[in-house]
């Protein structure tokens, strides 16, 4: 790129001083010499700005330097300077102003928010959330724990630095609730690489990452387990449970009996129960794992349910019309109980661990009876039954056990239920 700097007549234009460049006030171009192409110009308003004129590529241009006198004679010299030693170099300073300008623009308009793609995320995956409630504990989680910290920040600019400020504070107190929300971060600032938005590692990802500065999950003796009776003081318990009115109670009284998650138990209908077999059939769509799961009734599960009004489409309804009991209705018996230190979960736990220690039943009969889904991918293709009779024997041992108050209560099934099985 050729370039000339435009000199007026061809002759040097004498350098003015400070002073005498304050005193320029007639509007026009003035040159001040020194550097060539280099004026102020004096509007008709009285405002004045700095501006170097200069031919690039056979056109003349003017480049504007600031305002006068926020940038001084020297400041607008110097500047001067630099860009004609850029216009030398067959650099156009103009062109690269305007790229600049036109990246800051739509670095703006491509820009997104951790909460913003936190949003776009979950639009994105609206098809695959479980239920509504599914889908709002992932918001509530990110809003209530990264939010505060991140979610008004670029998603570009987050780092592993923000993550660890997200996560440190729960790490240890809530490592459950913790550990899910690092995935959940991770996921989102995956979504945002891909779409464009950021770039580079992700920092949320746990692998060769965050597990060198984050405790393990599983190493941490709080981890956030639920809280569950010992299995000698069941019979106790499910005494006093009994003695409670209400449909919580009620609701709790079978999710014990069956083992089943309390979600499950608060959603059940009618329909999904036959008495005449003593089989309770879940659909897919309310089971964690998204596979039909069938439950085997005992004779005590049948009894509470011929017990129960058959006036809704629900076996244990709320107190709206037509709705489910609230997820906090079998944790409200408990508290009345007095047992805040439970929650109704922690009873699965109750069962896998009397089932482990008080039984000779195999492992695959409890972990199906509980529904959890077969890692194994071996145990999975081989495991073909949902062996109904095994679990059903097995159900029925359980509820013998939850009725049993007092010394009996410990004693270990005979072996002769191992040849049962």
């Amino acid at each position: 790129m050729v370039t000339e700097c435009r000199k007026r007549g061809r002759q040097k234009v004498q350098a003015l001083g400070a002073l005498a460049v304050q005193r320029l006030t007639t509007p026009g171009m003035h040159f001040v010499g020194e550097v060539a192409g280099l004026a102020l110009l004096v509007k008709a308003t009285g405002a004045r700005s700095w501006i170097l004129r200069c031919s690039i590529a056979g056109k003349r241009r003017d480049m504007g330097l600031g305002g006068y006198p926020d940038v001084t004679l020297a400041d607008a010299r110097r500047r001067a300077r630099e860009l004609r030693e850029q216009i030398d170099n067959g650099i156009d300073p103009i062109g690269q102003r305007r790229e600049a300008r036109a990246a800051l623009r739509a670095a703006i308009i491509k820009a997104m928010t951790f909460s913003q793609c936190v949003d776009a995320y979950l639009d994105a995956h609206n098809e695959s959330w479980r239920n509504a409630k599914h889908r709002q504990q992932w918001r509530n989680t990110l809003a209530t724990y990264a939010g505060p910290v991140i979610g008004d920040l670029d998603v570009a600019q987050i780092d592993t630095g923000l993550v660890l400020k997200v996560l440190q504070p729960i790490w240890s107190e809530k490592t459950e609730t913790a550990s899910r929300l690092r995935g959940r971060i991770e996921n989102v600032l995956s979504w945002a690489t891909t779409a464009g938005y950021r770039t580079g590692e992700n920092p949320a990802r746990w692998k060769g990452h965050l597990q060198n500065l984050l405790a393990m999950p599983s190493k941490i003796a709080h981890a956030g387990h639920h809280a569950a009776i010992p299995y000698r003081e069941l019979g106790a318990f499910m005494a006093d449970l009994a003695r409670m009115p209400g449909e919580g109670a009620r609701a709790l009284e079978f999710a014990i009996l069956t083992a089943a998650r309390s979600g499950e138990v608060r959603g059940a209908t009618w329909a999904e129960i036959d008495m005449d077999t003593g089989i309770w059939t879940i659909p897919c769509e309310r089971m964690k794992a998204k596979s039909e799961h069938t439950v085997p009734l005992s004779d005590a599960a049948l009894n509470l349910l011929r017990n129960q009004a058959r006036e809704s489409a629900l076996v244990f309804p709320g107190a709206r019309a037509g709705r489910p009991l609230s997820d906090m209705s079998l944790t409200a018996v408990l508290r009345r109980m007095g047992r805040g230190d439970l929650t109704a979960h922690g009873f699965r736990s109750t069962f896998r661990d009397w089932a482990a220690e008080q039984t000779a039943y195999p492992s695959e009969v409890v972990e199906m009876s509980l529904a959890h889904t077969i890692t194994n991918k071996v145990e999975a293709a081989y495991r073909r039954g949902d062996l109904i009779e095994k679990r059903r024997r097995l159900m029925a041992d359980w509820a013998k056990f939850c009725a049993t108050v007092g010394p009996a209560a410990g004693k270990v099934l005979p072996m002769r239920s191992a040849k049962a099985v």
